[in-house]
């Protein structure tokens, strides 16, 4: 097993790909702090693991709380005693509108959450994983960090800051051997990913259907990605085979729009 001793935080934890992540590395050997906001849906995944015989717990946690990232570091530790590995996926969609139309309260969300958040998180995290030699920490941002999207303002803007982050901390934490990568997903399969299309079909007054499709179309391979695509790459970016790779983006995306 690749993560055998491990043990790993995976924000947002409780459903979509922050689940994935946490169910593929118990698998892989690891024990898991599966956080996020909703209590009924980390507990869920808290005991889909355990009934599996594997290491979890469950913390309820707002990433754009710091304290309440304290209080999640300060769990981990009690639980386990070391933290190896920081899954910074914890996101919110934020609004599909023109930037006239977007409040400040929608932006200053979707930044907080998204982007202050990963923040926080690696902030209070670091100092446990200097102190044991290494870590891995690995950012959950988007192809809309690394192009523009019409009607996503807050969204883009928070994603591209995570890229910018991610390669900050890579620079400033090779010294003590913690990896710092980011990995950027197309459009994943799932419930999000319909909540936008509707959002954005709405805002276009097009179609669910026609809004797929451009979600689709741009695509070389014609399909939206998988979820365990992302915990498949998050396995290798924490595992020793990843441990030479570091400051990078790793896009996920079906080939979206190579060309």
């Amino acid at each position: 097993m690749k993560l055998e001793g491990k043990v790993a935080i995976v924000t947002g934890g409780g459903a979509g790909i922050g689940r994935a992540i946490a169910l593929r590395f118990i698998r892989e050997g690891a024990a898991v702090v599966i956080a996020g906001p909703t209590e009924e849906k980390i507990r869920t995944v808290e005991k889909e693991i355990r009934e599996a015989d594997g290491r979890a717990l469950a913390t309820l946690t707002d990433v754009a709380d710091e304290l309440s990232v304290e209080r999640m570091v300060d769990a981990t530790l009690d639980e386990f005693g070391q933290i190896d590995i920081l899954i910074n996926n914890a996101g919110i969609a934020g609004p599909t509108a023109l930037v006239p139309d977007v409040s400040r309260e929608q932006w200053d969300q979707t930044l907080a959450v998204n982007l202050t958040g990963a923040f926080l998180c690696a902030k209070h995290a670091l100092p446990h994983m200097i102190r044991r030699g290494g870590g891995r920490i690995i950012n959950i941002t988007s192809i809309a960090g690394l192009q523009a999207y019409a009607f996503r303002s807050p969204y883009c803007a928070s994603k591209w800051g995570m890229i910018g982050l991610t390669q900050t901390l890579a620079e400033e934490c090779g010294r003590y051997n913690i990896t710092v990568n980011a990995i950027a997903p197309g459009p994943v399969k799932g419930p999000r990913i319909e909540r936008v299309i509707r959002n954005r079909a709405e805002e276009m007054k097009l179609s669910f259907e026609d809004t797929e499709r451009q979600y689709i179309e741009p695509t070389a391979l014609k399909r939206m990605v998988e979820e365990e695509d992302i915990a498949a790459m998050a396995v290798f970016l924490a595992s020793d085979e990843g441990s030479n790779i570091t400051g990078e983006t790793l896009n996920i995306s079906a080939g979206y729009r190579l060309s």
